[in-house]
């Protein structure tokens, strides 16, 4: 959980007053907002700090960057006007225009170094969370039925292999795209009720809405709460201008649902099915035996 956020400016740009003001803005808002925060010379920080898996560090210089880094801390670089041509090397996130950074910014560079899983929104009922290893589990009871892939793929056959799958999506698709397929989680109880979320499919270019509530939460609403907070989030956060969505043609209910969302036929396409195979095997995938495909009904949601 993030506790503080320290500001580790070089000793000399500290003394610039449009630097130290923009900083002290930024500091009193995230104290503002519960979370301790500290403006410090990088010689005075490393002498008070050592390590601490529960602080994001604010680095302005490659040099604090890379000490603060291999000390095991958690780094963004900081961009103001005393160093626009500065390197950062392996930050995951650098900002600029510090003053205007929302808190939501801070914690969720932090998650994403100490592999925490974001929040992305939350509506009356239900939590829209990015997936954990601890999700697969649940997801396999939420599969179990066979009425669940009668119109979608299912997991591995081995956990284990589903497991280092939802690694790999975690670090690669979450970190570089921001969004993805997240885990669906009732607020009343943290009970993982289902899947929801956007992906790109091969051979497709348009951003698609995917979603799966588990039998026994089904004909409660729950689907199209999460997918229409889904569908404000991908045009109100994500700006995203356009939606589809790839329906098999005999799955009459999620194609009403759809059109329910606001979604209009597009046209009909086929689709390749079965395509992770048996086994996961990293970048390289096993088919299960030749191509097979369905005929899936294609729905576009163009937003306003």
């Amino acid at each position: 959980m993030l506790k503080k956020v320290a500001f580790v400016i070089d000793e000399e740009n500290l003394k610039n007053e449009e630097v130290k003001e923009s900083l002290e803005s930024a500091k009193e808002y995230i104290e503002q907002c519960g979370t301790e925060a500290v403006i410090l010379g990088a010689q005075d920080f490393f002498t008070t700090y050592k390590s601490d898996n529960e602080m994001l560090v604010i680095a302005d210089t490659k040099e604090t960057t890379v000490k603060a880094t291999e000390l095991g801390f958690y780094v963004v670089g900081i961009e103001h006007s005393l160093n626009k041509n500065e390197d950062f090397p392996g930050v995951k996130y650098i900002f600029s225009d510090i003053e205007e950074v929302d808190m939501d910014s801070f914690v969720k560079a932090y998650q994403r170094y100490a592999n925490e899983p974001w929040e992305v929104l939350t509506t009356e009922r239900l939590l829209v969370r990015e997936t954990t290893l601890d999700d697969v589990d649940e997801f396999y009871k939420l599969y179990k039925d066979p009425e669940m892939t009668k119109y979608m793929e299912g997991l591995f056959e081995n956990p284990e292999d589903e497991k280092r799958y939802q690694k790999d999506y975690i670090e690669k698709v979450y970190g570089l795209m921001g969004f993805g397929v997240w885990t669906l989680v009732r607020r009343k109880d943290n009970k993982v009720i289902g899947r929801v979320g956007y992906s790109v499919r091969n051979g497709f270019e348009d951003i698609e809405l995917g979603f799966l509530i588990g039998k026994e939460y089904q004909r409660q609403g729950y689907a199209f709460e999460a997918c229409k907070a889904v569908l404000d989030y991908g045009r109100d956060i994500l700006l995203f201008d356009k939606v589809q969505t790839l329906v098999k043609a005999e799955n009459e209910i999620s194609i009403n649902l759809c059109k329910k969302l606001g979604f209009k036929y597009f046209d009909t396409v086929s689709v390749e099915e079965d395509i992770y195979g048996r086994e996961y095997v990293g970048e390289k995938i096993e088919p299960v035996g030749g191509p097979t495909y369905g005929e899936y009904v294609r729905l576009m949601l163009k937003f306003e």
